[in-house]
């Protein structure tokens, strides 16, 4: 349990920066009563926050390896002030873009958080999509009310399960999923679906196939480094790719690419890295292709995502 609270500015900054990697935090009175709580409670895995101020703050904010949720019950406030700005509305979960720095602006407000671990999600990912190691959603679309009340639901639930059972308890695992499964009708994954059969024990060659795609994406491979590896011939292993997923082994593999360029691009210091560079590692040279493959693929060229 994390538990701070003052009041005064310069405490406030001490205080909630360190939390958040925040290296330009800025607060202020609105009036001659100023305070501030933070309060966190959970493992490493996922935790559920709740921070209050009477006062106005602004800054940046960085999170590595989590996914976090968060909306405000009372006050104003602005997530990714001045790129793919969300004006705060009570009650509606916004997500924290995900491995690059971003501005928020915040003004007396009761505040709630959910910090889910990357391994955790990923994890539960896995449960309904083909997961390559990248973390993405779509933030453009704003989550239903249905959605909504189901996650409010998950975490008022896991609260209830800390609190009688302990972190150590199999239902807390089990809740902790249970709020990572929510985030998934929050926002939808960018990957891909699960598809029909792919867990049945004909496809095992396919997903050892898929599998060993996944952990070699970044080297030279052919379609029968593929087929040796998932124990088929390069004609079987062709025909299963088709069947089961419609394309072909190195299509699927330049589609994990893709994927991988765009975590490396949002996780990319701007100034110190370029497009051509990160491209190239996964193995894209002809930078006109790429970017056109790029923008079909994910909606913006590969330098947006670089400067957001």
């Amino acid at each position: 349990m994390v538990a701070v609270s003052g009041t005064d500015t310069g405490g406030a900054i001490d205080d909630l920066a360190g939390m958040y990697a925040g290296r330009r935090w800025y607060s202020s009175r609105v009036d001659q009563d100023y305070w501030y709580r933070y309060v966190a409670v959970g493992d490493e895995q996922m935790s559920i926050r709740r921070s209050q101020m009477h006062g106005y703050l602004r800054g940046d904010v960085a999170v590595e390896d989590e996914v976090v949720v968060q909306w405000i019950d009372a006050g104003r406030g602005r997530l990714d002030v001045g790129h793919d700005e969300v004006q705060m509305q009570p009650g509606i979960p916004a997500l924290f873009p995900i491995e690059r720095r971003f501005d928020v602006e915040y003004e007396d407000w009761d505040q709630r958080l959910v910090h889910l671990g990357r391994d955790l999600v990923l994890d539960v990912a896995a449960e309904r999509h083909l997961v390559d190691g990248t973390l993405d959603f779509d933030r453009s679309v704003a989550p239903s009310t249905a959605a909504v009340q189901q996650w409010r639901g998950s975490v008022a639930g896991a609260v209830r399960t800390l609190r009688s059972e302990g972190t150590s308890s199999l239902a807390w695992h089990e809740a902790q999923r249970d709020v990572a499964r929510s985030l998934f009708d929050l926002y939808r994954f960018q990957g891909e679906t699960l598809p029909v059969g792919y867990g049945e024990r004909k496809n095992a060659r396919l997903r050892a196939a898929v599998e060993f795609l996944h952990e070699h994406a970044a080297e030279p491979l052919t379609v029968s480094d593929v087929a040796r590896a998932a124990d088929l011939s390069v004609r079987a292993l062709q025909e299963s790719f088709q069947r089961t997923l419609d394309r072909t082994p190195m299509n699927y593999l330049r589609e994990v690419r893709l994927r991988r360029v765009r975590n490396d691009l949002q996780r990319a210091d701007p100034t110190a890295a370029s497009v051509a560079q990160i491209a190239a590692r996964w193995g894209f040279t002809h930078m006109g292709r790429f970017s056109g493959e790029y923008l079909r693929r994910f909606g913006e060229y590969p330098r947006h995502t670089l400067r957001r």
